[in-house]
């Protein structure tokens, strides 16, 4: 590899780690959190010559701290001298809490109580703030703190890239124009961002477990992330029910993560994967907390969900697994969370209680919904019930509607092989 290939890895591979924690320490300083990722995207640009000449660092995230840092307090005090060489041309304006030239200056600024202990979860619970509608919350913090690409947060939320990308800039010009500061929250405000916050990191992992585009399947780095921060989370609030139940849900779907492809990247379906590899201290540690989540009253939808990973794991095989208490859980989902998603997936052990048949024709109501229009799932799920009742011919079309959709290779290859096994005749 070439030294100029070699930075370029390096910049490319501290982007995917490190972009979320040198975007939370630069904000601390900026105030803004424009301002902090202009000055990011300049460090990493700057990185590219400077890595080049002087080498990659030890540290490249703390050399990109810095570098963004440095942009930032440099932008402030600029501010700072225009503001003070006009003072006639403009109004005074007024005290706006914790601004960025308070944090340069030391005026008029208290840091607040150090409640959340990680940078990156602290801007999470920042970027949360409820002035905001939750849906805004959660895309503005996947894409600018999770560095999701606004293409993968728009699949997230089953809306289109331009619906997406004009949400955030809304989310942004709301923060702006009502100078809502950017001030980590007290430790009485935490409740109250709570379900954002856990949103964020659910979506974090699942966009990590199944990779909405690339060659590879998992992306490891952001489930690994995800599953730090709902540990973080848990020791900063672990009285919550829905925060053990998060966690959970996280272990005993990541507890797979070794058998859900082969050794050269395609993907290997649940019943065909070997059980004796799955991370058995993982199953059992989300075992705990959902039993201490089933048992603290009505179990919200993190614990629900993460009752339906555990008994899918759980089982000693496939055929084994109790399809009726997984349908019944579904029922209970989806009456405090009614996800057409959730409904989507419930076809699945629905199959295996009633019969392709039935499950068929919830799939069927289930096209009429617009949010599920461009869902690849639900062609790919159709396709396999029609296959199962012995219908290759409309079979076929759903694996071509889910190929059209799927920008995963690994699925697309998955899919591809299904299509190709249909018989002809």
């Amino acid at each position: 590899m070439s030294e100029r290939a070699a930075v370029e890895a390096a910049i490319a591979d501290a982007h995917r780690r490190e972009w979320a924690l040198v975007l939370a320490a630069t904000v601390r300083v900026a105030g803004d959190l424009d301002l902090a990722e202009e000055c990011v995207q300049e460090a990493y640009a700057a990185a590219i010559e400077s890595w080049a000449r002087d080498g990659i660092p030890a540290n490249p995230a703390a050399w990109l701290t810095t570098a963004a840092k440095r942009r930032a307090m440099d932008a402030i005090r600029r501010e700072r001298t225009f503001r003070s060489k006009l003072p006639l041309l403009i109004e005074p304006e007024e005290a706006v809490e914790d601004t960025a030239m308070d944090r340069l200056t030391g005026e008029q600024y208290n840091e607040p109580d150090d409640a959340v202990p990680d940078e990156r979860l602290r801007l999470i619970f920042t970027c949360c703030h409820p002035a905001l509608a939750q849906e805004a919350q959660v895309a503005l913090t996947l894409r600018l703190v999770c560095g999701i690409p606004t293409p993968d947060v728009a699949r997230a939320f089953l809306v289109s890239e331009p619906t997406m990308a004009a949400r955030i800039t809304r989310a942004k010009k709301k923060i702006s124009g009502a100078r809502i500061p950017y001030r980590l929250p007290r430790s009485a405000e935490l409740p109250d961002r709570l379900r954002p916050v856990l949103a964020v990191i659910h979506l974090l992992f699942t966009t990590g477990h199944t990779a909405p585009t690339g060659a590879d399947l998992v992306r490891a780095d952001l489930v690994e992330r995800s599953i730090a921060l709902a540990r973080m989370l848990r020791d900063l609030m672990p009285d919550e029910p829905e925060v053990r139940g998060l966690l959970a849900l996280l272990l005993v779907t990541d507890a797979r993560r070794a058998t859900r492809a082969d050794a050269a990247g395609r993907l290997v379906r649940l019943e065909d994967q070997d059980r004796s590899l799955w991370d058995r201290n993982a199953m059992s540690e989300a075992h705990d907390l959902i039993v201490a989540g089933l048992r603290g009253g009505q179990p919200g939808r993190y614990v629900l969900q993460a009752a339906i990973a555990s008994l899918y794991a759980e089982a000693p095989s496939f055929p084994e697994t109790d399809w009726p208490q997984i349908v019944e859980l579904y029922d209970r989902l989806l009456a405090i969370w009614p996800s057409p998603v959730v409904a989507l997936n419930r076809t699945v052990p629905l199959a295996m209680v009633a019969g392709p048949g039935p499950a068929l024709d919830e799939v069927v109501k289930l096209e009429q919904d617009p949010r599920l229009s461009g869902y690849q799932y639900l062609p790919a799920i159709k396709a396999d019930l029609l296959r199962r009742l012995g219908r290759p011919d409309l079979a076929s079309a759903e694996y071509r509607a889910a190929l059209a959709l799927t920008t995963n290779d690994a699925e697309r290859a998955f899919l591809s092989e299904q299509l190709a096994s249909l018989p002809t005749d």
